[in-house]
């Protein structure tokens, strides 16, 4: 609520926030000085002045002449990244009066959603007004990332043709940061997948979104996602950073992990228990002390020698791997319980400024999906190594047959670091049905779920070779299977894990006909670090009618707008095999 006087040139802003003093754009003088502080008084008397807040703007109002004014104006354009930089006109020296029936300048900020939910005060905010229309991917630090727009419900990335620090400026304060600090070309951010919805976009600074500048919409022969754009905004200090710290690594980047605790005059360093600690746990760790990704979540750390340090004060850490520092995460507080105590047991990590970035092809699994009815004396290996439904257990083994659903996975490295199993070889499983080793015991769920989110078939698929099927044209590939090679899936490769393989399938014997969503989750239990675990699973509408299967719709977990989300989430059905 804005409540503005006739008598001088400030008004008084009423928000959720907190009442702040701000210039009125169309002041209307009538009196002096003395009308003006009584038209105030007015206004704060029909508030009763019980406020602590607006007490102290009451104060400020009773301070008005004795404050000692520095700067006659400032005039900013609205791309400078500090007020310094902004044209300042100062007073002079022999200037008997200064701001003449003025007062000082008063702002009032908002922070921006990521801070407003990290400080608590999402609740306290209203709602915002739809849905955002630009989102950062892919970067090592807050405010960092390849920026994607939304368009028609579906996200896509801007090309970096023309690109600069105006436009990245733009884009910046739309989500709720200062001004840019770099505009980045050449997919530095690591390359999208899908739509490029912008090119040569063209702001002054001043835009209030980045879909208000000037732009060119763009085909798929105007640019490719090697001209990704990407940006670097500045940040407000927060001081997360002074509140851990790592000891007894090889390098900055690794150690145990010690977090400060204690109110003032009694703060104090301590340790975390291991238990529970992993990949998300780590990713915030890294984040905090601003080393970038995890690579590592370590739940032990009797390698590295602790000094002096050997208190654990948290224990129960749980993250989602968003929030800003551990503060945020979920933790037992001021009650620590350690099943393995001592200090050989507590947390640790290992960062990187780069991580991998694993992502499926959807399209492939719309396009190859089918069924198949497979003899039951065909199936004995992938019976080993649990590929079946468990009424399989109970089958009339070697007759009779299981109904798989298949499909190829083609899954995509599109991050700025190789994929690489967590375990070294010297720990892989050699399985000897298959004749093959695993490097990862479970790299793929597959399942099949009904329109509520009930799990009615599922599936597996362990790593049993990973490698660079394809690559880009510009890159090398690096991993090869063969003779027992180094696994992995190198940035630009893609591995593809065909439908005519073991395990690649979803057995639907025991599923009844009826309208389902295919799900497939990579890497599920985040055993390897990545740069963003949010486009690790694809989605698909699938009608079974006993005798033949429907796949469409298929999409990345991230690739749709809200609205996109629930118009999937709630689509009815397919009442005919006719897909639109």
């Amino acid at each position: 609520m804005y409540l503005t006087t006739t008598s001088t040139n400030f008004f008084l802003l009423f928000s959720d926030q907190s009442p702040s003093l701000k210039p009125n754009p169309k002041p209307k003088w009538a009196g002096g000085q003395l009308r003006a502080r009584q038209d105030f008084e007015r206004i704060l008397s029909l508030f009763e002045l019980q406020s602590p807040l607006i007490l102290s703007f009451q104060r400020l109002l009773a301070r008005r002449q004795q404050h000692s004014f520095g700067l006659h104006g400032v005039a900013c354009v609205g791309t400078e990244a500090h007020l310094s930089l902004c044209s300042l006109e100062f007073y002079r020296a022999n200037d008997t009066i200064r701001c003449p029936g003025g007062a000082p300048a008063v702002v009032s900020c908002v922070p921006s959603p990521l801070y407003a939910a990290s400080s608590g005060q999402k609740k306290q905010q209203s709602k915002p007004q739809g849905e955002a229309r630009v989102r950062l991917k892919g970067g090592a630090h807050p405010g960092e990332g390849r920026v994607e727009v939304l368009k028609a419900g579906t996200w896509g990335t801007v090309c970096d043709r023309k690109w600069d620090l105006q436009a990245a400026s733009v884009v910046c304060r739309e989500l709720g940061f200062g001004s840019a600090r770099e505009a980045l070309s050449g997919a530095r951010m690591g390359q999208g997948m899908g739509a490029i919805h912008l090119s040569e976009v063209r702001c002054s600074g001043q835009e209030l979104s980045l879909w208000k500048c000037p732009h060119k919409n763009i085909t798929a022969e105007d640019c490719s996602h090697s001209q990704d754009a990407g940006v670097r905004c500045n940040l407000p200090y927060t001081g997360v950073e002074t509140k851990i710290r790592l000891s007894g690594g090889r390098s900055r980047h690794e150690g145990r992990v010690e977090v400060q605790t204690g109110g003032p005059g009694s703060f104090r360093w301590g340790l975390i228990c291991g238990d529970g600690w992993g990949t998300l746990e780590a990713m915030v760790a890294c984040r905090q002390l601003g080393l970038g990704y995890a690579n590592h979540g370590l739940q032990e750390t009797w390698y590295w020698d602790s000094g002096n340090i050997t208190e654990v004060v948290m224990s129960g850490v749980r993250c989602t791997g968003t929030e800003l520092s551990l503060d945020q995460c979920a933790h037992h507080g001021t009650h620590v319980t350690c099943k393995r105590t001592g200090s050989r047991f507590t947390a640790g990590v290992i960062c990187s400024e780069t991580a991998s970035d694993l992502l499926l092809h959807s399209a492939l699994v719309q396009e190859t999906a089918y069924i198949e009815d497979r003899p039951l004396h065909m199936l004995y290996c992938a019976a080993e190594e649990n590929c079946l439904a468990s009424s399989a257990r109970s089958a009339n083994w070697p007759y009779g047959h299981r109904r798989l659903l298949r499909f190829s996975s083609q899954i995509h490295n599109l991050g700025r670091a190789d994929f690489r199993p967590k375990a070294g070889r010297h720990s892989w499983v050699w399985h000897e049905c298959h004749g093959h080793y695993h490097s990862m015991d479970i790299f793929t769920h597959y399942d099949i779920l009904t329109p509520n989110g009930t799990k009615v078939a599922e599936g597996h698929k362990a790593s049993f070779c990973l490698e660079d099927t394809e690559c880009q044209e510009d890159v090398s590939k690096r991993y090869e299977c063969a003779n027992f090679g180094e696994q992995g899936i190198t940035v630009g490769c893609w591995d593809l894990y065909r439908h005519d393989i073991d395990c690649q399938w979803i057995d639907i014997t025991d599923v009844k006909p009826g309208n389902y969503i295919l799900q497939v989750v990579i890497n599920p239990n985040f055993e390897v670090a990545e740069s963003d675990f949010t486009n690790n699973a694809m989605k698909c509408n699938c009608k079974y009618d006993g005798h033949r299967i429907w796949v469409h719709n298929c999409h990345i977990g991230d690739a749709f707008s809200e609205e996109a989300n629930r118009r999937f989430e709630r689509y009815p059905g397919q009442t005919s095999n006719q897909i639109i």
